[in-house]
């Protein structure tokens, strides 16, 4: 018979991540690990799978998030397979759709860059002046959205001289839609503001070309992390045992 499976203390599973046992006992509480055994005196005692949870949903977090990487070890301990296989396949698909928005945004930041004034260009309107209302329109935003950026350094519209209206010239239209590109791919408006004043400055291509290799750097390593929490996953499911909440289930 072989011998029975190490019980483990939450110091132990802390030490392995270098965090508090706060902070394993509040895994448990939220449904990450499995319900520990209970000793006499009430302490808990994980098992080995109980660790193999913690370092699948640790490594999941680093590619999934918090709250997918949470939603993925809830379904595995419940035993639930076509919810756990529902939300990686809909969590890959959101990455697949970030790197054909990272490919759109280099494609349409370059023509931008390209042909900033052209008339004729469909991104920068017809080369006029436009208010706040017809730019928001032709970004399907709201104009408060286009106040908010202004705040924050991303757009600096001018003021018509009759009405004090703001007016965006079409260098400014051009940022718009260099803005909200960027602010698809994830990049925070302090980061956009800082790339804008660089092109403004410079007008240099190799700014544009850092932010895209930044933004695709980023896709990169969570790909990168998705296999290794797969990876860590199935070793979990591997290790839950028999019975428990339905049973293993397995990635394929």
């Amino acid at each position: 018979m072989p011998p029975p499976p190490a019980r483990l203390r939450p110091t132990d599973l802390a030490r392995e991540h270098g965090l508090s046992t706060q902070a394993v006992r509040n895994y448990e509480e939220q449904g990450i690990l499995p319900p520990a055994e209970r000793a006499e005196s009430g302490h808990r005692r994980y098992r080995p799978h109980h660790a193999q949870a913690l370092r699948a949903f640790l490594a999941l977090r680093r590619g999934f998030g918090h709250r997918t990487a949470t939603e993925v070890l809830h379904a595995a301990n419940e035993g639930d397979e076509e919810a756990l296989f529902r939300v990686i396949d809909q969590a890959h698909a959101r990455l697949l759709r970030e790197r054909e928005t990272l490919d759109e945004v280099a494609e349409a930041l370059a023509a931008l860059l390209s042909a900033p004034t052209t008339p004729s260009s469909p991104r920068t309107g017809t080369g006029r002046p436009l208010t706040v209302g017809a730019l928001a329109h032709q970004l399907g935003m709201h104009p408060a959205s286009l106040r908010t950026w202004e705040r924050a350094g991303v757009l600096r519209p001018e003021r018509d001289p009759a009405t004090g209206y703001r007016v965006y010239s079409p260098e400014a239209v051009r940022d718009a839609h260099a803005a909200r590109e960027l602010r698809r791919g994830g990049f925070l408006l302090a980061r956009i503001a800082d790339f804008l004043d660089h092109l403004r400055g410079a007008g240099d291509p190799a700014d544009l070309e850092a932010a895209l290799d930044e933004w695709r750097t980023r896709i990169t390593d969570r790909s990168r992390a998705m296999l290794t929490g797969a990876r860590e996953l199935d070793a979990y499911l591997d290790h839950l045992p028999t019975g428990t909440a339905g049973g293993p289930c397995r990635l394929s």
